[in-house]
């Protein structure tokens, strides 16, 4: 394996499926079957997920809802699909832990960055629910903060498109992937990988990213073992 610990950050909206809004269990099912493919082979995984096919604070926000509030909601949003996600895995048999940013003792553990470490050392997949806790951050800047935490060796970031384009590949056809591309480059091009505030904080910690797609069955099996899919964004 190219990486023994990895952070795989999820967006809420991956989980929809094709469907308008919601969870799709037959999608959960499907990243439960890939999340356990690389576990089987020794790989610590936790795992960062979004919100938005529930709710996003900055759509509450734009329709004059208070940030802070509605930051609070999409916070919950992620543990409902933390949840969600934990059943799916161990409907395939695989232990898990769901850690919570904000305290909801009755159905997460708090997180405890030495609890989560040693739950990976164990074999078990750790999902990091409620963001980071505090408004006006994304689930983007939760995962690299986690990954940074728990010491992971990289941050993959499944998507529905496979890697980084010139431009975005479903708009222009003539947009090109980079196969690997530096986070120097990323900024000086203006492309889209993560929000600001997580992105700096990866290229400070030099904690490599990985964009894939997660939609294709042996993606993350094919990241994990070092083959060329997706985007290596570097130092």
């Amino acid at each position: 394996m190219q990486y023994k610990r990895v952070l795989l950050k999820l967006s809420g909206e991956a989980l929809m499926g094709n469907r308008q809004y919601g969870i799709d269990p037959e999608r959960l099912a499907e990243y439960a079957e890939e999340v356990k493919s690389v576990t089987n082979q020794g790989v610590e995984v936790a795992i960062v997920i979004g919100g938005g096919n529930i709710f996003r604070g900055v759509a509450g926000a734009s329709r004059g809802m208070d940030r802070v509030q509605g930051d609070h909601m999409g916070m919950l949003a992620t543990v409902i699909n933390g949840l969600a996600l934990q059943s799916a895995l161990e409907d395939a048999g695989i232990q898990t832990r769901l850690q919570s940013a904000i305290k909801i003792n009755e159905v997460a553990e708090p997180f405890i960055r030495r609890k989560a470490i040693r739950h990976l050392e164990k074999g078990r997949v750790v999902i990091f629910g409620g963001g980071t806790g505090n408004p006006y951050f994304t689930t983007d800047s939760a995962a690299v903060l986690r990954a940074i935490e728990i010491k992971a060796d990289v941050i993959l970031k499944g998507t529905r498109v496979d890697g980084i384009y010139t431009a975005d590949p479903e708009k222009d056809k003539k947009a090109t992937k980079f196969d690997f591309i530096s986070f120097d480059d990323v900024i000086r091009k203006g492309l889209k990988v993560m929000d600001t505030t997580a992105f700096t904080l990866s290229q400070e910690n030099e904690l490599p990213i990985i964009v894939f797609d997660m939609n294709t069955p042996g993606n993350l099996m094919k990241v994990v073992t070092g083959e060329n899919v997706g985007t290596k964004v570097n130092l």
